[in-house]
């Protein structure tokens, strides 16, 4: 019997991914006002895990098995979670959530650098080369070296790059080692986060500390970042790829930095200078170039992203 039931639409599950991530730099900002980077990092992940089991149980799915997929997961909640959570809110400490939201904005561009070594599939092409200058030129404008940076503001900048450089890891990684496998999206997410909770759960043994003054504001932040940031938001997300395609799911990256900044400056009166935006505009075209997201392979790329029946 044909199944006559209407697809889910997924924009708003889409628009509603943007806004969890774009607002996560909001709650890292606030959270880290009270809390060492490193519990910052350790309770969203915790907290994210918690979600991501409880969905598990809830659909009775299992968690995945075998010691090579744990081998693996392993790696990638390092490069996917547990060190970019620690850069980014150790370099809030340091830098506003806009610039630290617009650094995030990078992690495209450096993910194509990865992939471009990593997978076989991609190899570089005229385009691909020329898309990657123009953005690391959009980087350096983001940076602005013309302008006199202090150490503790150049040293946020570098640990949110930082940051970008290692989800650019974990994304090819993901895909080589990990994306074909039978798993669930969630089982494989829900495993990677338990990784990320023991990894960061030991560094704060070393590196955590005492928490100041909790009042309802940082107590709030960090439940939307764990809760919804790192736990829903992996759902939210695998739902958009099922329904709309890999490619549509990714470009929510295009709008996480224009929530982040709006917020940054609603809710905490930060500012931007020129060259950020203007920065981060050319390393999201210069993607989107190399991607064939604009230009004349736009329309093929769309086709090849759409799920198959």
């Amino acid at each position: 019997m044909t199944d006559h039931r209407p697809t889910p639409d997924w924009r708003p599950r889409f628009a509603l991914l943007a806004l969890i991530w774009g607002s996560s730099f909001l709650s890292i900002k606030v959270a880290v006002d009270v809390l060492a980077p490193v519990d910052v990092a350790f309770s969203r992940v915790t907290l994210g895990a918690a979600v991501l089991v409880v969905a598990l149980a809830a659909r009775r799915q299992r968690l995945p098995a075998g010691r090579s997929v744990w081998g693996h997961l392993f790696v990638i909640a390092l490069f996917g979670n547990s060190i970019p959570f620690l850069l980014l809110a150790e370099g809030e400490t340091r830098i506003s959530s806009v610039l630290a939201g617009i650094w995030n904005a990078t992690t495209p561009l450096l993910t194509l650098v990865v992939a471009t070594f990593m997978l076989p599939d991609e190899r570089p092409t005229p385009r691909r080369v020329a898309g990657l200058l123009a953005g690391f030129a959009g980087v350096l404008v983001v940076l602005g070296p013309w302008r006199s940076v202090g150490g503790g503001e150049l040293a946020g900048q570098l640990m949110c790059l930082g940051a970008a450089a290692c989800y650019g890891i974990a994304f090819p990684y993901t895909r080589r080692f990990v994306a074909a496998r039978p798993d669930s999206g969630m089982a494989l997410s829900a495993g990677q986060l338990m990784w990320s909770s023991a990894q960061l759960g030991l560094a704060t043994i070393f590196i955590g500390g005492a928490p100041g003054k909790l009042s309802l504001d940082p107590v709030l932040a960090m439940l939307a970042l764990g809760v919804f940031g790192t736990g829903f938001a992996y759902i939210l997300n695998y739902a958009v790829v099922r329904l709309a395609g890999a490619t549509t799911a990714s470009t929510v990256t295009y709008l996480v930095p224009i929530v982040s900044t709006a917020l940054g400056i609603a809710v905490l009166g930060e500012h931007l200078v020129w060259n950020q935006p203007v920065g981060a505009a050319v390393v999201l075209a210069s993607v989107a170039f190399s991607e064939g997201l604009i230009g004349r392979r736009r329309v093929a790329a769309l086709e090849r992203a759409a799920p198959r029946s």
